[in-house]
């Protein structure tokens, strides 16, 4: 079976380039170029197959799949994001379209659908760049993210106009869609943390929505995403995602396997890829000012604008739909752009330090409001993290203790405790501007209520390091995670079923006390 061989072949140049610090998928494109120019001169039959055709057209819907669980509002309703991603990519089709049909001499709708083509960012190397860094929930990080997120949407729509479907009658059952949200919701509980998770994610994601949706003449990649999206609300969504994260990442392999094993790039090909990197700079510097005109601070724009200075493999799968010839160039520009993205993002803050000063003379006077630095006050307990169990852990001191301050990252959530009369306000733990503005002279306490535990070794590390000595309580999980988050510098990290067990069990005994001889 050939393709076990080229997949062999794929893995060992993934290795070796992620040995040398860059995305595996640089060393997946290589592999397929490779098998093609050994095919060139030896004269062996090296064609991608059914069977890597359909590798790699999974590997795609579980990609949109994944892109659909972190499709929640909160994420993109921001004129930053919004506002950002749209000017960003009108503006990058106004340039490079006339620029592409007068360099390349080529139509305008292909000259159109090329510049679409490069004017996304790529989802897998950003958010991996951002999770090595752990600044994938940082304000910075959040904004590139929804950016990505907005940008997946417009090439969903982009590939579902060049497809050209024509939908059946029965398509209009797609609206009656939000009535199977509860039944799938159920479906994702009973699946528990194993492997029937990874089987239910296939199923929803392959059969109902990339089947189901090509049954009725729709797009099977918006069938992916819808029901991606319809899962997005589950508080076990992000958990779905991880869990398919592999499996995805896999069959991927078939896809840019499947580029490469196509054809050795031409001398067209290679100018054309040598111009897709000159000008890759810039569309970071657009973004760059795009993001300060809707008030962010130049670290901020900076570190976002870094992570989305590079060419999609989104990039490619709408190619694959609307311009298959381009296949090839767009591959060898993508692949480019990540070797010259990946490094300046591993070294993002050392090069700010050094450019900043700088780059801060084009702020505006007025910062976004999620970036306005921030001081405790006379604040004695601190709670960081307001969801459940902080909210719980807020309540009950409360009536104790005056002088009582909750925090969280997620400034929707901060206003709604406001609006309740809770006094807890916006912040990123795992920002690290937020620890540089930190003032906090009275708290001789602090709760770790985050729900991430990197956000909570990350917090307890920094508390430590600004030379805080009170108390620092968490709770978790697990017990080899309290272990970790001790090492960080807790004083305490209890595990959370066994404190509800307590807690039970001492309202029993409180009610044995109360009962009458």
């Amino acid at each position: 079976m050939p393709e076990a061989l080229w997949i062999s072949f794929a893995f060992a140049l993934g290795l070796l380039v992620k040995n040398m610090g860059l995305p595996p998928l640089v060393g997946y494109l290589a592999a397929g170029f490779l098998l093609s120019g050994v095919s060139a001169v030896t004269g062996l039959a090296i064609e991608a197959t059914d069977a890597l055709n359909h590798i790699a057209h999974l590997g795609v819907l579980l990609l949109l799949f994944t892109v659909g669980l972190k499709l929640k509002l909160k994420s993109i309703v921001s004129p930053e994001v919004i506002g950002g991603s749209l000017l960003h990519f009108g503006i990058t089709c106004a340039i490079f379209t006339p620029g592409l049909y007068l360099l390349m001499d080529l139509a305008w709708p292909t000259a159109l659908m090329l510049a679409v083509a490069l004017s996304f960012s790529s989802t897998v190397l950003a958010a991996k760049v951002l999770e090595s860094k752990r600044e994938l929930r940082a304000f910075h990080g959040r904004v590139a993210i929804g950016i990505l997120i907005m940008q997946d949407l417009i090439a969903l729509v982009v590939m579902s106009l060049a497809a050209g479907q024509t939908p059946s009658q029965w398509a209009l059952v797609v609206f009656g869609l939000p009535l199977l949200r509860p039944l799938l919701f159920r479906l994702l509980d009973a699946s528990g943390h194993d492997e029937l998770l990874v089987l239910m994610g296939l199923l929803v994601a392959l059969v109902l929505g990339g089947f189901g949706f090509e049954s009725v003449g729709l797009s099977s990649e918006l069938g992916a995403l819808v029901f991606g999206a319809m899962l997005a609300k589950h508080p076990r969504s992000q958990e779905l995602s991880k869990s398919l994260w592999s499996v995805k990442e896999v069959f991927l392999v078939g896809f840019f396997l499947q580029i490469g094993i196509g054809g050795l790039p031409d001398n067209e090909a290679m100018v054309f890829a040598l111009i897709a990197t000159l000008v890759l700079p810039l569309k970071g510097v657009l973004f760059f000012f795009l993001l300060l005109l809707f008030r962010l601070r130049a670290r901020s724009g900076f570190l976002s604008a870094l992570a989305l200075t590079n060419y999609s493999e989104f990039g490619l799968i709408v190619a694959s739909v609307a311009l298959p010839d381009w296949l090839v160039p767009l591959a060898i520009s993508v692949a480019l752009s990540f070797l010259i993205s990946a490094p300046l993002n591993r070294f993002a803050h050392v090069i700010y330090e050094r450019y900043g000063s700088g780059l801060s003379r084009y702020e505006g006077q007025r910062h976004h409001p999620d970036e306005q630095p921030l001081s405790l006050g006379n604040t004695r307990v601190l709670i960081m993290g307001m969801g459940r169990t902080g909210t719980a852990a807020y309540d009950w001191i409360q009536p104790q203790e005056a002088e009582l301050m909750g925090l969280d990252s997620d400034p929707a959530k901060a206003a709604k405790h406001q609006r309740e009369g809770r006094n807890v306000v916006f912040a990123d733990a795992e920002d690290a501007s937020f620890w540089n503005g930190l003032h906090m002279p009275e708290v001789h306490s602090v709760i770790l209520a985050l729900g991430d535990i990197e956000a909570k070794l990350i917090a307890a590390r920094m508390l430590r390091k600004l030379g805080f000595r009170g108390y620092i309580v968490a709770h978790t999980m697990y017990a080899d995670e309290a272990h970790q988050i001790r090492e960080a510098g807790a004083n305490d990290a209890y595990l959370t079923m066994n404190e509800t067990g307590v807690a039970l069990a001492s309202h029993i005994m409180n009610r044995a006390d109360e009962q009458p001889d």
